[in-house]
């Protein structure tokens, strides 16, 4: 699982696009961050950008695969994050386009995460419960 850093550098440039884009290592592969979101993940020198269940059968169109692994208990797949197709890297507009659509499915899944995030403590206010004294052993 292992990424090289010229294939770090390599697609910071292709997604340059974007603005600043960050990779951060992550479970041997690395995390791939714009706006603060991720929106990408590298592992074994591969790029496998984030979609959703419609943007799943563009992938799919391209013969690409989701990103899976080896676990114990056999392979698991997320079918959040999928192999770029090799075309795109010959294709900066094109490329441009899917990680902008990559970036948007991961910033609106983070502004969900944030609301229900929100949503658990309203209610609650700022107020914090004091704790009595215990009590003397006799």
């Amino acid at each position: 699982m292992a990424v090289s850093p010229g294939f770090k550098a390599f697609v910071a440039e292709q997604l340059a696009t974007l603005g600043p884009v960050t990779i951060r290592a992550m479970f041997g592969g690395a995390g791939v961050y714009a706006e603060g979101v991720m929106l990408a993940l590298i592992v074994d020198d591969t790029l496998y950008l984030k979609t959703d269940a419609t943007g799943a059968t563009a992938y799919e169109a391209e013969g690409s695969m989701p990103f899976s692994y080896e676990t114990r208990n056999g392979t698991h797949t997320l079918s959040s994050y999928w192999r770029v197709p090799e075309r795109l890297f010959d294709d900066p507009d094109e490329m441009t386009d899917w990680a902008r659509r990559a970036l948007g499915i991961a910033s609106a899944g983070a502004r969900r995460s944030a609301k229900s995030g929100r949503d658990k403590t309203a209610g609650r206010g700022r107020s914090r419960t004091t704790r009595s004294a215990p009590k003397p052993l006799k």
